[in-house]
C-alpha cells in the first residue's frame, strides 16, 4: 500500500471517528415513537427526520402506530367499549417506534391517513434548541425498572397523532417523567392516500373502531 492511500485511509477513519464521537447527545442513539388516541386509528405513510448534522432519516417511522383500544387481538366488536379517545393521557407512552443512530432531530416531517375520519393529513415538526437541551441533560431518579438511584437521559421523541390533523410531541426517558414540547395543526394533503397512488383508497380501519365513531362520534376539540 502507498503512502498516499494510506494517508487517505487515515484520515477517513479519523474523519469517521470524528464524527461519531461528535455527536451532541450523550447516547448513542435516540428513540422515535408515534401512537394515536383509543379508535382513532391511523396508519403513517411515512416519518421523516432531518438531524442537526443534515443528514436525512427516510420512513424512519411507518406503518400502524401504537394504541391502547382496540387490542391486538381484538375480535369483532365488543359490548361495551373499554377506551377513552378523549384528550391525551396524563402520562404517555414510548410508541411504536425504533432508534435512531442519528444525531439530535432539527426537523421532522409527518405524513399518514386518518383512518376513521378518512383524511390525509401531512406537517412538519420543528424541534428548537431547548428541546434538544431537554434530551441532553441528565437527571438524577429512581428507577423502579431495577430499584436503583441512576442518571437517566429524556433520549425518547414521542408523537401523538389525532384526527382534525393534531400533532403532538413530548420527549421522556425510561425512568423519567414526559414532558410536552410542541403542538402543531397539520394541512390536508390534497394528492389523497399514498401521494396518489392508490386511487383515493385509505387503508381501512377495524370493525371496532369503526363502531366506535359510528356509536360515539369523534372528540373533536379534546386534543
Amino acid at each position: 500500500m502507498n503512502k498516499l492511500l494510506s494517508l487517505a485511509l487515515s484520515l477517513m477513519l479519523l474523519t469517521g471517528c470524528t464524527n461519531a464521537n461528535s455527536r451532541s447527545m450523550p447516547y448513542n442513539a435516540w428513540r422515535l415513537g408515534v401512537f394515536t388516541p383509543d379508535y382513532m386509528e391511523a396508519w403513517i405513510e411515512t416519518v421523516n427526520v432531518l438531524d442537526i448534522s443534515g443528514y436525512v432519516s427516510f420512513e424512519a417511522a411507518r406503518g400502524v402506530p401504537s394504541i391502547g383500544y382496540p387490542r391486538a387481538r381484538s375480535k369483532g366488536i365488543p359490548e361495551k367499549f373499554k377506551g377513552d379517545p378523549k384528550g391525551w393521557p396524563e402520562r404517555v407512552g414510548w410508541g411504536k417506534g425504533k432508534y435512531l443512530k442519528a444525531d439530535l432531530p432539527k426537523e421532522m416531517y409527518v405524513r399518514w391517513q386518518s383512518l376513521v375520519e378518512p383524511q390525509i393529513y401531512h406537517a412538519r415538526i420543528d424541534i428548537p434548541e431547548s428541546t434538544r437541551e431537554i434530551m441532553r441533560r441528565g437527571e438524577k431518579t429512581f428507577c423502579r425498572f431495577d430499584a436503583k438511584w441512576i442518571t437517566d437521559y429524556r433520549k425518547a421523541i414521542v408523537i401523538g397523532l389525532a384526527p382534525g390533523g393534531i400533532v403532538k410531541v413530548w420527549v421522556t426517558g425510561p425512568c423519567l417523567s414526559p414532558i410536552e414540547v410542541t403542538r402543531v395543526q397539520a394541512k390536508v394533503d390534497p394528492t389523497g392516500p399514498s401521494d396518489g397512488l392508490s386511487g383515493g383508497k385509505f387503508v381501512q380501519p377495524s370493525a371496532e373502531s369503526k363502531a366506535y365513531v359510528e356509536k360515539f362520534g369523534i372528540p373533536y376539540g379534546s386534543w
